[in-house]
């Protein structure tokens, strides 16, 4: 009997240390499984090869079960050091109403600076066509009973040629000014209501466009104004010397009538 239990308390001492071993066992495959995992976080991370390298022979020596608990406090803090950029922001309506605003007035300063560009080359080709129009101009008034039949004609092509440039010019300037009102009325509004939702800087950016705007097209208008100015002047000068040439032409038909009546006599 005394053998028996002897032999009873041995094989459960066994079975408690299988069972112990078994423990430990499932524990360190537990452990391994979250230092494989940290492992790959950590090497997903990191960026240069040098970290990489250092990482798998980290990996190699926390294999040993030793170092198994210091592996797992090791990968923890790891991970712990892992920036997040993506953070979950509190938006408020009312904040989602100024990036609203400002997402305006961004596209409201951009029509704007389209419309304004389009404006002031429509008003700078027609001040060219107009000018080209004065200088053909004058030259055929200069020109005057001095010039040939085809010299003449040709320079009436080109007159003509300019005139109706202009006009296509002027319309295409009336279409973008049209167009370039628009975007500053909507720049308005669209800088009112930033000012209301609290987007000040928007606001203040999009009031600093409008006036950017509007001082360079009153610089092309002075411009436009000058040519039509310029070209006012230069019909007056048209008929007055026309009215000269033709009193020049009745002279001279006088005087040839003149002379052929004495001539008679």
């Amino acid at each position: 009997m005394q053998a028996v239990h002897q032999c009873s308390v041995c094989a459960r001492r066994a079975a408690g240390g299988l069972v112990r071993n078994l423990a430990d066992f499932s524990l360190l495959r537990t452990k391994e499984s979250i230092l494989r995992k940290g492992a790959a976080c950590m090497r997903f991370v990191s960026t240069g090869s040098e970290s990489r390298k250092l990482g798998v022979q980290k990996l190699e020596k926390w294999s040993n079960p030793a170092h198994t608990n210091t592996a797992s406090l090791t990968v923890c803090r790891g991970l712990c050091a892992v920036p997040f950029t993506h953070q979950v922001e509190n938006l408020s309506y009312d904040s989602l109403i100024r990036r609203a605003a400002s997402l305006v007035t961004d596209s409201s300063s951009t029509f704007l600076s389209q419309t304004t560009l389009a404006f002031i080359d429509a008003l700078a080709d027609y001040s060219k066509a107009v000018h080209t129009r004065i200088a053909f101009q004058r030259q055929y008034l200069a020109s005057l009973g001095k010039m040939t039949p085809a010299e003449e004609d040709s320079l009436q092509r080109a007159i003509s040629s300019w005139r109706a440039e202009a006009s296509e010019r002027l319309d295409e300037c009336k279409h973008y000014e049209s167009a370039w009102i628009n975007a500053v009325n909507l720049s308005k509004m669209a800088a009112e209501a930033a000012e209301a939702s609290g987007a000040q800087q928007a606001s203040f950016s999009l009031r600093t466009s409008i006036q950017v705007a509007k001082s360079q097209v009153e610089e092309a208008r002075k411009l436009s104004a000058d040519a039509e100015k310029k070209l006012a002047e230069t019909k007056v000068e048209e008929i007055q010397r026309m009215a000269e040439y033709a009193a020049s032409l009745d002279d001279a038909e006088e005087h040839e009538v003149h002379e052929a009546y004495l001539r008679e006599d």
